[in-house]
């Protein structure tokens, strides 16, 4: 399996999801027993992946899922400070959901501009800065698509110049690299690390954030319930695991993708984007000339090699990536692979291995179905 933007559970996640089933069940809010008790399990589940984050546990909640938790950052930022703007600034490689969420506030605000890495310049953002009163930034630590990472410590610098606060949107990136330093919200997804597709959002301290609506008590305020204890415990602990082993994960997940990188790269007329150096250690995408991304992936698959393609935002429905759009890449023909963690998948050497053999033969029948091969 090289599609990993949902897995199995880490092992260690799944063993206590299953443990927390007898043992956390229990709504947190009741006074009786078992209720402090499950209180207590969320509560030790907000102080790990706090610490995981580099955050406090008082600036940590739990959503329902990374997409969620992204929305209700953008939109407590947005609440907080529409005294001074509802605009809110994200560049053009950012997930769909921050993009509708921008355009939907304001229509004719346009995303910063990103390089052919699909890498956004902090000057690009301060001049933005200098438009139009701005609410918040949004900006991803690194794209979940092509893996380029993005200057945050820079644009931070830039927003905290401005005034203005600053989203960062981790939910591709925590757990598989260290965490940024430089935010004032930073947003997570428990799946990243092979746990289940929990969000979770960290609001600094002393940041203006006021979510629209009702005033609720679970999580700080920002849900009408709280987190299911036993998915809380289970998101923690996959967090813990991969804090253990991250090194030598990423060195292991860096390997194989160069490896994927290079076969790719030795195939006539594919595209291998992305920064080669600063990136995720575990993601890369490819593009194929002449043929298209979804007789790609059933080619492979026949194959026994899983992969993606199309946006990483709306892969289901094989659109064509505003990413490599943005970043002036063929949009057709793409195959993107996320690399599952080795506790899940130990066998994953062998799947690269596998894809880099079938690779230069699939692309080569496609193309000659077409009457295009040797071009």
């Amino acid at each position: 399996m090289l599609d990993a933007t949902r897995s199995p559970l880490h092992p260690s996640a799944r063993a206590t999801l299953l443990a927390a089933l007898d043992a956390g069940w229990a709504d947190p809010r009741r006074l009786h027993r078992d209720g402090r008790r499950a209180r207590l399990l969320l509560d030790q589940a907000r102080e790990s992946v706090a610490a995981s984050m580099g955050a406090r546990p008082g600036e940590v909640s739990f959503h329902p899922s990374g997409a969620h938790a992204l929305r209700l950052g953008v939109a407590g930022l947005r609440h907080a400070r529409r005294r001074v703007g509802t605009r809110v600034l994200t560049t053009a490689v950012d997930q769909a959901v921050l993009l509708h969420e921008a355009h939907d506030a304001d229509p004719g605000c346009v995303p910063i501009a990103v390089d052919r890495w699909g890498r956004v310049e902090p000057a690009r953002v301060s001049s933005a800065l200098h438009g139009p009163p701005v609410a918040a930034v949004a900006i991803q630590q690194a794209n979940g698509e092509v893996g380029t990472t993005q200057p945050v410590d820079e644009i931070f610098a830039v927003c905290r110049a401005a005034s203005v606060p600053l989203l960062v949107d981790a939910t591709a990136a925590l757990g598989r690299v260290a965490p940024p330093s430089g935010w004032d919200v930073l947003v997570g997804d428990a799946a990243t690390v092979a746990g289940p597709p929990i969000g979770v959002l960290a609001v600094r301290t002393g940041t203006r954030f006021d979510v629209p609506g009702p005033r609720w008590e679970p999580e700080h305020g920002r849900e009408p319930a709280d987190p299911w204890v036993p998915l809380a415990l289970a998101a923690a602990e996959a967090w813990r695991q991969v804090d253990h082993t991250r090194a030598a994960e990423e060195a292991s997940a860096r390997a194989l993708v160069d490896r994927i990188r290079t076969a790719a790269a030795a195939v006539a007329d594919v595209e291998v984007v992305g920064d080669p150096v600063d990136r995720l250690p575990h993601v890369v995408t490819f593009s194929a000339l002449y043929v298209d991304g979804e007789s790609l992936v059933d080619a492979l698959d026949r194959r026994g090699v899983v992969v993606a393609s199309g946006s990483a935002c709306t892969s289901s429905r094989l659109e064509p990536s505003h990413v490599l759009a943005a970043m002036g890449a063929l949009t057709h023909g793409n195959v993107r692979v996320t690399l599952p963690l080795e506790a899940v998948s130990p066998d994953r050497a062998r799947d690269v291995d596998a894809l880099c053999s079938a690779l230069p033969d699939v692309v080569a029948e496609l193309r000659g179905r077409l009457g295009v091969d040797g071009l």
